[in-house]
């Protein structure tokens, strides 16, 4: 990887030779290790031992979860945040494990939509409660950087499954717990326009 990336500082007209870049090519191969380390990670080994026989049958929900990945098309990061809930009908998973299945999903070579769908069908596959809901809030670097150039547009998507999609008001009842940030005129826009929007 590292000639590589040595050759394509030479493709864009930099000297990687000189001193600001001579560890450059590392660099970089330790970041894209790290950015993309979600293909190594095992789902099955994660949640290993997380699930739990409980009686509790009302949301469950883990919001605010920091994400960084990479978009598939321009290779240019896309960040933000994501809400993931599921009703239990048998077994919970534990809590920390939420934020860990963003991770494994984001540090891969994404697209916003399939992440947000893998994150919710990981859920319904492994645990098999009542209904999921996912929604991903994110600010892309590709649309920011480049293209139209719009700095304050995010995109936001969201997954329902189950009991969140056949059932209004325990779809209300997430949208309401998460709307109070930056995104509350597009979360509501969600129960009226198929669960995708973008918003600016």
């Amino acid at each position: 990887m590292k000639d590589l990336i040595r050759q394509l500082l030479i493709e864009i007209g930099e000297n990687p030779d000189r001193e600001g870049l001579l560890r450059t090519p590392a660099r970089v191969q330790a970041a894209l290790r790290f950015l993309t380390s979600g293909y190594q990670a095992d789902v099955d080994r994660v949640l290993n031992g997380a699930l739990f026989t409980v009686d509790y049958s009302e949301m469950v929900m883990v919001k605010d979860i920091d994400f960084y990945s990479l978009c598939e098309h321009h290779l240019l990061p896309f960040f933000g945040r994501c809400h993931v809930a599921y009703i239990p009908r048998k077994k919970v998973i534990g809590l920390s494990k939420l934020p860990r299945l963003v991770e494994i999903f984001s540090r891969r070579l994404q697209l916003q939509e399939r992440m947000t769908n893998q994150i919710a069908e990981t859920i319904e596959q492994r645990i098999n409660p009542l209904g999921v809901a996912v929604v991903v809030e994110a600010t892309h670097l590709c649309m920011a950087m480049r293209g139209v150039e719009k700095q304050n547009a995010f995109a936001l998507t969201s997954a329902m499954l189950g009991a969140f999609r056949n059932n209004p008001t325990t779809r209300m009842e997430f949208l309401e717990l998460i709307k109070h940030r930056a995104s509350v005129p597009a979360a509501r826009e969600l129960t009226a326009n198929g669960f995708t929007c973008v918003a600016e």
